[in-house]
């Protein structure tokens, strides 16, 4: 009799292992890349080949939520990054971190294609010095922000799996300290995982039970008012940093447990505007910058990746693009306050690195 119910477990959840081969699991990448100079003051960076390498401990989510059932049991993790950024003598190795999450696209047997996302930190130590490192015109300070998009396409046998693709990793410090062009480096990448723990099918039958309701309301529109504040350097090298500070006041609606649409307003006030065009008088109410913003969400739970682009409906001296984006990750907490990170930029030169705290006012409904 329990052999009987152990194998009508296993044909009830044989769908559930398709889309899951561990449910913890290593893996090590090795990269080769170039870095891609996207401005001309940047050309005499990429001299060498890039290569670097990536340990990654991934776990399977097992369907107890609502979001994991929608995007086919997603993998998380967190990676340790280290390598080469293309030009060894000038900009040396970078050393990072970061959490990802690995969405399914494609499943076809044994192969499946992910899409990652990730969002770490970076430390590099051979930064812009006006005397011993002139040349780094790119990074002018140690800590950086990471932001990695990848192309996984995995091949299982057994415990074990080849995994190779294309990733794009983006190291920046938001402008807080200038120069801070940048670095763009698209690498092609091949990995062999293993398997720590193998899915247990009892376990994961449990992902076919009740599962908990995304914390989030979807099919209506929920409001939310956020506070943003940074600070930002000015050009020349060695300029003022001046603080920013912004309002958003968006409306949001999730279609469902996979995407979502934000409307927003934003309105700037970027102190550095004062001494732009300084012959020109300007009060406070004159560099308020007032943004239409639209973007697309990914939520993952209460975990949300974001992806933007607005126009400036006002800004009355115009100092940069009149187009910005964002990118970035939200936070919910269960009462509706939230917390924000998120690289403002005017396409691919960044404005500044945005910390928020927000609230939602409709988060459940009453």
């Amino acid at each position: 009799m329990r052999w009987i119910i152990i194998f009508t477990v296993l044909l009830s959840v044989d769908s559930t292992l398709a889309q899951a081969y561990f449910e913890k699991a290593l893996e090590y990448r090795q990269k080769i890349g170039i870095l891609a100079a996207h401005r001309g003051v940047m050309a005499h960076l990429p001299r060498n080949v890039a290569y670097a390498g990536e340990l990654s401990l991934l776990f399977r989510t097992r369907g107890h939520k609502a979001y994991q059932k929608s995007y086919r049991f997603p993998t998380y993790g967190a990676a340790l990054f280290y390598g080469s950024i293309g030009s060894n003598v000038i900009m040396g190795n970078f050393l990072g971190i970061y959490g990802f999450s690995d969405l399914p696209m494609i499943k076809i047997r044994s192969y499946h294609m992910d899409f990652r996302i990730s969002l770490g930190l970076g430390y590099n130590g051979n930064t812009y010095d006006p005397v011993s490192n002139p040349l780094n015109v790119a990074l002018a300070s140690k800590l950086n922000g990471i932001i990695c998009f990848a192309i996984k396409n995995n091949v299982h046998f057994g415990k074990n799996a080849l995994t190779f693709g294309l990733d794009l990793t983006h190291f920046s410090n938001g402008a807080f300290k200038v120069p801070n062009f940048g670095i763009n480096m698209p690498y092609l990448f091949l990995g062999y995982a293993r398997t720590i723990v193998p899915v247990d099918p009892l376990k994961f039958a449990q992902g076919e039970a009740p599962t908990v309701p995304m914390s989030l309301p979807y099919k209506r529109w929920i409001y939310s008012a956020m506070f943003t504040f940074n600070g930002k350097q000015s050009m020349p090298i060695g300029g003022k940093r001046y603080p920013v500070y912004g309002l958003n006041l968006s409306g949001k609606y999730f279609f469902n447990h996979k995407a979502g649409l934000e409307l927003d307003i934003d309105v700037f006030s970027k102190q550095a505007i004062l001494d732009y065009q300084p012959y020109i008088k300007k009060s406070q109410w004159d560099i308020i910058q007032v943004g239409a913003y639209a973007a697309y969400l990914v939520p993952l739970d209460r975990f949300h990746f974001v992806f933007g682009m607005g126009a400036y409906l006002r800004d009355k001296y115009s100092p940069e693009d009149p187009v910005y984006h964002r990118i970035g990750a939200r936070y919910y907490l269960k009462n509706g306050i939230l917390f924000n990170v998120t690289l403002k930029t005017h396409f691919a030169r960044a404005d500044l690195l945005e910390y928020g705290i927000g609230y939602t006012f409709n988060y459940r409904k009453r």
